[in-house]
């Protein structure tokens, strides 16, 4: 089909109004953060992750971080997380988590809590500086806190991340790679890192009771978790039938909606009532 000559074709470059008006929200988006993250306008939403062989016990919770807009509606982490991983406002939600997190364990002492933390994050003074004042706080927090590092941001920087942690866990802290086999370098580096948990990630989960194919992926990661002493949590876990074929298979703990959606309301204090009750 020819084109008309005095017709111009879009060059290299070319930005559709479409893509200009998707930036324009992203940005506008990333404006709401910055000033709900001024005003400390976040919270946490715990979730559980039960022992394998005693679902109705948490062995620890999942703390995700929660921005508000100024009328107190969560802005969605799926409008910005990725735009602000490798700016300081990712840094700052960083700190922000780790922040809130810290209360939380200081203020009740019968739980373990992970927080996410980006790779990035542990060359930030401000984080830093927020981890070594929770620490120094409560002599009991560093052995009931968990940092989550995705394999994705553990592989950009493994010499900082291996150093960072044996410095840590010498004092008590526990590290999570989450995620773990989503990406692809993650073998070569598992025998130097040294986490203490791996979180299979949920797309070899989903469904395992009737996928022969991630019943044999699965089961490969348990037994390299197993093979480096690391504890293994099985993420996503959505019905009891796949709950029960990975308890069977060797899992320490599972995560899931079957198990609870993140909630802000602290699920520690919720079951204490209902016994009460």
């Amino acid at each position: 089909m020819s084109t008309p000559q005095n017709q111009a074709l879009p060059e290299d470059g070319y930005d559709s109004p479409l893509s200009v008006a998707d930036r324009m929200r992203q940005q506008e988006t990333i404006d709401m953060v910055r000033r709900a993250l001024d005003e400390k306008r976040a919270m946490l939403a715990y979730q559980p992750v039960v022992q394998a062989r005693m679902t109705n016990r948490a062995a620890f919770y999942e703390a995700y971080i929660r921005i508000l807009d100024d009328k107190g509606r969560v802005i969605p982490a799926r409008d910005f997380m990725g735009a602000v991983e490798t700016h300081e406002i990712g840094r700052r939600i960083d700190c922000l988590a780790l922040e809130l997190g810290l209360a939380a364990l200081a203020k009740e002492h019968s739980i373990r809590l992970s927080v996410n933390m980006s790779a990035r994050s542990i060359g930030y003074p401000q984080w830093l500086a927020t981890l070594e004042r929770g620490l120094r706080a409560d002599p009991t927090i560093a052995e009931r806190l968990i940092l989550e590092i995705t394999e994705g941001s553990a592989m950009l920087m493994p010499d900082l991340v291996t150093v960072f942690m044996a410095d840590m866990q010498s004092r008590g802290i526990c590290f999570a790679l989450d995620d773990f086999g989503a990406g692809y370098t993650a073998f070569r580096y598992l025998k130097d890192f040294y986490f203490d948990i791996i979180k299979i990630d949920g797309q070899f989960i989903r469904g395992i009771a009737h996928d022969p194919d991630n019943q044999v992926l699965a089961a490969a990661l348990v037994s390299i978790a197993r093979h480096f002493d690391m504890f293994t949590v099985a993420e996503s876990v959505e019905n009891e039938e796949d709950a029960r074929y990975l308890i069977d298979i060797g899992f320490d703990c599972l995560q899931g909606y079957f198990y609870g959606i993140p909630s802000t309301e602290a699920p520690w204090l919720t079951s204490r009532l209902s016994k009460l009750a």
